[in-house]
């Protein structure tokens, strides 16, 4: 039973289909289904999707950024890890902070091997049919989007000191501004060559070497045989049990586990949770937050080190966890919550019940700032996951996969299954468990769900959250201890989701209104 109300101000409705697709803009959305309409799957409708993101958000996600998806091909359910290992000779310490730009902060990009594995296991249209739209759209050109240009802005402020990243994303000295018609020959040409290499020229060919001899120019880590030996994981996705639903997250190195944790916790409290409105169900939701992002930040790194954290999960640990909740708000510290991103997230379901959560990203923004001369190609700063304490996990040091924040997310209930996702850093767990409480409990449809008002942590017992609860709310929330910072709209700061839930003869499909996507559908 869903409720299709819409009780929060909202410019959307959900989207019916046996088909269906959703992504942070409308032509990925769309390149995806027409995908679906060549005879293709979900997975071949995600993968050209995001190819197409890569030049339509180039500011919050590329060609040289990571991946990761979880798929259910409608028997079985699979994961893939496509985050890749910082650079063999990458220092195991270093003076201050790990910098955001520059050639320190960048690891093996994985996301052209990503959308070649999957590819390869589900895929069944070509290659080429695959990477034409976007192709088309760098060479042909495309409209910059609201969101898009005001992010492409804030970019120009950071890179201005990289002629390579002018070079590629500055037209006559400025950044695009919305509704200008714009045009990336270097990423046209770039997706062609892996197209036609099977990702190979990136990896292993004349697209490695470019990407060597920029680092090597730059003063980087980065050598063409990181990219020879990195390798794409495929993953047993972790899961528990939510009200009438199994919530699926990949386990470490990314933060999926911290989005378990957390809704474990809010369960084990035992309190309805059929209203997410109401200031105990908000409480309870960030107080297990709070538990979720202490333990995720202490433990989670590369697989290799942490394993898959299964034990955070373990029922005396949450029992645990759930007998320190009061009604009084408690402290975290600002270190332990992640640090911002950029990302793209997509959701995509077929006719032959098949469905996949994608999300790539090159962290925050352009990513390093540092792109390597007539490709394209901007390479992701995930370094700046690494922790610089030695003795940590996730410390700093060479071949080895940082924290990660991009998370897909997954539920099924009985026989549909809804892959779901929340972009932006450390709103992404944050935002999964909001989300997962509102559809599974409250029984909210996807764009309800999307549309309604979120909170976040900054650290201590702030709080941002957003206008649109019940006046009641922030006052009783003060009351128990929480320092709300209230926003004066909504916006990207709080995440932007795709969802495609599915329903006993098709998908309901649904897109963030803080972002400029669109959910599609057949």
């Amino acid at each position: 039973m869903i409720d299709w109300s819409l009780p929060y101000p909202s410019s959307r409705e959900a989207v019916l289909g046996k088909n269906v697709v959703a992504c942070s803009h409308p032509l990925a959305s769309q390149a995806g289904l027409d995908m679906i309409r060549l005879g293709g799957n979900a997975v071949d409708a995600a993968l050209a999707s995001a190819i197409v993101s890569t030049v339509v958000e180039p500011c919050a996600n590329g060609i040289g950024g990571d991946a990761f998806a979880i798929v259910h091909d409608g028997e079985k359910i699979y994961g893939i890890n496509g985050s890749g290992k910082s650079p063999a000779l990458m220092p195991s310490s270093i003076e201050g902070d790990i910098p955001s730009v520059g050639w320190l902060p960048v690891t093996v990009p994985g996301a052209v091997a990503t959308w070649m594995e999957l590819h390869a296991r589900f895929g069944t249209l070509t290659l080429s049919q695959l990477f034409n739209p976007g192709i088309s759209r760098a060479r042909d050109g495309f409209l910059v989007s609201p969101q898009t240009a005001i992010r492409w802005q804030n970019g120009t402020a950071r890179f201005r000191d990289s002629k390579a990243w002018c070079d590629t994303f500055l037209f006559d000295g400025k950044a695009p501004e919305v509704g200008q018609l714009i045009t990336l020959p270097d990423h046209a040409n770039t997706l062609e060559e892996i197209a036609e290499t099977n990702g190979e020229s990136f990896y292993r060919g004349a697209l490695a070497q470019k990407i060597e001899d920029a680092s090597i120019e730059g003063g980087g880590f980065l050598r063409k045989t990181d990219l020879e030996k990195h390798k794409t994981l495929w993953v047993e996705p972790l899961s528990i049990s939510v009200g009438d639903a199994n919530f699926y997250e990949l386990p470490p190195n990314g933060q999926g586990i911290a989005a378990l944790i957390a809704m474990k916790i809010v369960e084990a409290t035992k309190i309805d949770l059929s209203d997410c409105d109401k200031p105990r169900v908000l409480h309870v939701q960030i107080e297990a937050m709070k538990r979720a992002f202490a333990d995720a930040h202490a433990f989670v790194a590369d697989p290799d080190i942490s394993g898959d954290c299964g034990d955070l999960l373990d029922e005396v640990r949450v029992t645990t966890h759930c007998d320190t909740l009061t009604s009084e708000a408690t402290e975290i510290d600002a270190s332990a919550i992640p640090r911002y991103a950029s990302t793209v997230y997509l959701a995509t379901g077929d006719a032959n019940d098949m469905q996949c959560s994608f999300i790539q990203s090159n962290f925050e923004g352009f990513g390093s700032g540092m792109v390597v001369p007539g490709t394209g190609i901007a390479l992701q700063n995930r370094g700046r996951g690494f922790s610089l304490d030695p003795k940590h996990p996730n410390a700093i040091g060479p071949s080895k996969r940082p924290f990660h924040t991009i998370i897909p997310g997954f539920l099924s209930q009985g026989d549909v299954r809804t892959p779901f996702g929340v972009m932006g850093g450390p709103m992404q767990p944050q935002g999964h468990v909001q989300v997962v409480c509102r559809m599974v409990f409250a029984k909210q449809n996807p764009q309800a769900a999307l549309d309604a008002p979120r909170w976040k942590l900054i650290g201590g017992k702030k709080v941002a959250i957003e206008p649109g609860f019940p006046e009641n709310v922030y006052s009783a929330l003060r009351e128990m201890g929480h320092e709300l910072e209230i926003t004066q709209g909504r916006s990207v700061a709080f995440g932007g989701g795709q969802i495609v839930q599915g329903i006993a003869d098709g998908y309901a499909g649904a897109s963030d209104s803080r972002r400029d996507g669109q959910a599609v559908c057949s």
